[in-house]
């Protein structure tokens, strides 16, 4: 159990810098990565505790990790 957090807490880091790198967000890469860590970190919990998502947590950890990062920053963004 504890292998696999650190490896979503790992994986959702990775997306978060790849992502603002690659320009697919502007919201600096600190919070991008902290936005990805969040989301991954839920994903895992709901995955725990009631068995949703899919099944190879690493696939888990990218999809949560994108939502997060498509989500959050829109949600708050002044128009």
């Amino acid at each position: 159990m504890f292998p696999i957090l650190i490896g979503t807490v790992v994986i959702a880091g990775i997306v978060g810098y790849i992502c603002e790198k690659t320009g697919f967000t502007h919201n600096g890469y600190l919070q991008s990565i902290i936005i990805c860590i969040g989301g991954a970190f839920l994903a895992y919990f709901i995955k725990l505790m009631f068995g949703i998502g899919l099944r190879p947590a690493g696939v888990n950890a990218i999809v949560a990790s994108l939502g997060a990062l498509i989500i959050i920053p829109t949600h708050w963004r002044k128009r």
